[in-house]
């Protein structure tokens, strides 16, 4: 028995690491090993704890849902869909608060706690005696659904907590972006966004189903405890951290509603970089005693507003598809759709990820279908609407032929390609854009449009052709003239000095981003290294696995790339290796940058941080060094106070840039 209740310690703290602070302390293989001897030992003793893992993979199917009724009321959420709306829940709060004063009470000054409205389904779970008991749907807010089991198979939720008395706590189940995106990736059912997959896996009667969906979950209220008060917003999300309650880290203090609004705008800039949906921000008065005061209406708290976000999702009609060629020559289609308003724009186009994507997700040209927009990137198609069927709707044909040249085409994998790399249009144009790109070689004033110019003309066909062209070839093309020849021919010519990094994410190895392409330039030094390097040396490297490997090998074994590269070097490309110091300021630290920073842009203070030893990171974590915050700091801000890393301002960080 001492043996099981270490290893269900051990494995519980391993997956509060991973799953809720997202810092694993072990491999897969290591936790595997712990839960199999687990296993064994309650086989063994016919013994299960009551937190024991064991628990979370899934009980036999329930016939039904049994009712239960919550220990307190879960309230609906007043919402205010425009700024003025929410400028108007402020007044009419601090004239509630006001009015009270006014009468004798004693209240602080009014102030706020701007969180994330998240995008999932409301659970609430009672915990007694240190113990897990009942788990529930919200339902009408008075009674709901019994999901116990269901709840059990999620572990981020603790099956045991600190606090011994009878308590509830609510918050929301949600399905990841990465978790979609890896079921749907997996083939089977495809899961249309992130918050039906959630809701359709706690509200199945099979466990195992909600299990196999990896569901995750946040809290953000106490609605009952014995024994126990909280004075403020802020005091009881310190209990949830305390009891190892997963909490989102949004927790934005806010005294007016001039910060309320830059809290909101804040969320919603950054709720790209998330991986849960969220669909608006969650202002709430942070003094309880005040709470108290303003009380509830039949349906809403008077303390509490939601501010909704324009909607990302849509419903509309596919009108045709068209199948685009980029410059490897992977065809991807593009459906163009009846416009429709989504968040804040017109859109009129769709992707789909590939021929077999369309088939998933039974997409037809006429067919009503859900499109998300998430940040500034074109809409995705998420399926079809399940309730239209027009018998008029048409098949989307798979390609045989490339629509620009005409050529066979060949199916690799998940994907259809064009292999007629030399005499396909938009190959050519594709990859002489993306050669001469910001990130790669940096050649300005060079577009899209300059590289159809000289594609057409004859001119290039491959980047290497770039350093061959003269002002008299290029003054003979339309709205070519002089001025404007001498400009790209300059700087052509101030491309061939160049940084190894740049060159290579130039030259398109598949699968090689800009990160990927500076950690081969560091650990390779020049383009002979790493055409030489093996296979075992690649996969050796942070961040590269077997994919990216078999990328940059296949890249070097085909004679058409290797053509190129020779080429470019004896064009008088001199792609040079970043000297990486020995030591300096960040020596052996990882830092994040984070917020806005008035002297330099992102890149440009990690490429800073790169310079004088250290490591550039985009999340905080326990191995974070230090965060730089700048302008409107964030939830990686909230991350660093709350692991206590050092945070310095951006004026702190230019100063340890001149040491």
């Amino acid at each position: 028995m001492d043996e099981m209740r270490r290893l269900v310690a051990e494995i519980n703290e391993a997956s509060y690491q991973y799953y809720t602070l997202s810092q694993p302390t072990m491999t897969d293989r290591e936790w595997d090993a712990l839960y199999e001897k687990l296993k064994a030992l309650e086989a063994e003793t016919g013994v299960v704890l009551p937190d024991s893992p064991t628990r979370r993979v899934g009980a036999e199917p329930l016939p039904e849902f049994e009712p239960h009724t919550h220990l307190a009321r879960l309230w609906s959420m007043d919402k205010a869909q425009t700024k003025e709306a929410l400028a108007d829940w402020v007044r009419r709060a601090e004239k509630m608060r006001a009015e009270a004063v006014a009468g004798g009470q004693s209240l602080p000054p009014l102030s706020y706690m701007v969180e994330h409205k998240f995008d999932g389904l409301t659970i609430n779970l009672t915990y007694e005696n240190g113990n897990l008991i009942t788990a529930a749907t919200r339902g009408n807010g008075v009674t709901g659904e019994m999901i116990l089991p269901q709840v059990m198979t999620i572990r981020s939720i603790p099956l045991t907590v600190n606090y011994p008395g009878r308590f509830e706590v609510h918050g929301e189940c949600f399905m990841k972006i990465s978790t979609l995106n890896r079921l749907n990736a997996a083939g089977g059912e495809i899961l249309k966004n992130p918050r039906n997959a959630a809701a359709g896996a706690l509200r199945n009667l099979n466990p195992a189903v909600t299990a196999a969906r990896r569901l995750d979950a946040c809290f953000y209220d106490v609605g009952y405890i014995e024994g126990h008060s909280f004075e403020n917003q802020r005091e009881m999300l310190d209990f949830l951290r305390e009891n190892r309650f997963p909490v989102s880290g949004c927790e934005i203090a806010a005294g007016d509603f001039a910060s309320i609004d830059a809290a909101v705008d804040r969320i919603e800039e950054e709720k790209a970089e998330l991986d849960y949906m969220i669909d608006g921000a969650v202002i709430k008065i942070t003094d309880f005693a005040t709470r108290e005061v303003l009380g509830y209406t039949d349906k809403f708290p008077r303390w509490a507003v939601a501010y909704k976000f324009e909607a990302e999702e849509q419903l509309t009609t596919v009108e045709k598809v068209e199948w685009q060629v980029g410059r490897t020559g992977k065809l991807t289609p593009l459906a163009f759709v009846t416009p429709v308003e989504l968040a804040g724009a017109t859109v009129k186009r769709a992707t789909l990820n590939n021929y077999g994507d369309i088939l998933r997700k039974r997409v037809k040209v006429g067919a009503k279908v859900w499109i998300r927009r998430s940040n500034e990137v074109i809409p995705e198609i998420l399926g079809r609407a399940e309730a239209y069927d027009d018998p008029a709707e048409e098949e989307i044909l798979k390609p045989t032929v490339c629509p620009a040249c005409g050529a066979a085409l060949e199916q690799r994998g998940a994907h259809i390609f064009c292999p007629n790399r030399d005499g396909c249009r938009p190959q050519m144009v594709m990859r002489l854009s993306h050669f001469a790109s910001r990130d790669a070689m940096d050649i300005d004033t060079f577009s899209e449009k300059t590289a159809m110019q000289l594609v057409d003309a004859g001119l290039v066909r491959e980047a290497d052709d770039l350093y061959r062209l003269n002002a008299e070839a290029l003054c003979a093309l339309p709205r070519f003239g002089e001025k404007k020849a001498e400009n790209l021919l300059n700087a052509i010519e101030k491309s061939k000095a160049c940084r190894l990094n740049a060159f290579l994410y130039a030259i398109g190895i598949p699968n090689i981003g800009v990160k990927t392409a500076r950690d081969l330039a560091r650990r390779f030094g020049s383009v002979e290294g790493l055409r030489r390097a093996t296979r075992e040396e690649l996969i050796s490297m942070d961040d590269v696995g077997e994919i990216v490997a078999d990328s940059v090998a296949g890249f070097f074994a085909d004679g058409a790339n290797l053509r190129l590269v020779d080429a470019l070097l004896a064009a008088g490309v001199t792609p040079e290796a970043e000297q990486v110091p020995q030591s300096g300021i960040f020596d052996g630290m990882t830092v994040v940058v984070t917020g806005t920073l008035s002297a330099m842009g992102r890149k440009e203070a990690e490429e800073a941080i790169l310079q004088r030893g250290g490591k550039a990171a985009g999340s905080v974590s326990r191995k974070t060094s230090l965060v730089v915050a700048g302008e409107n700091a964030g939830s990686k801000l909230t991350r660093a106070r709350e692991l206590g890393v050092q945070v310095v301002d951006e004026a702190a960080f230019l100063e340890m840039l001149q040491k």
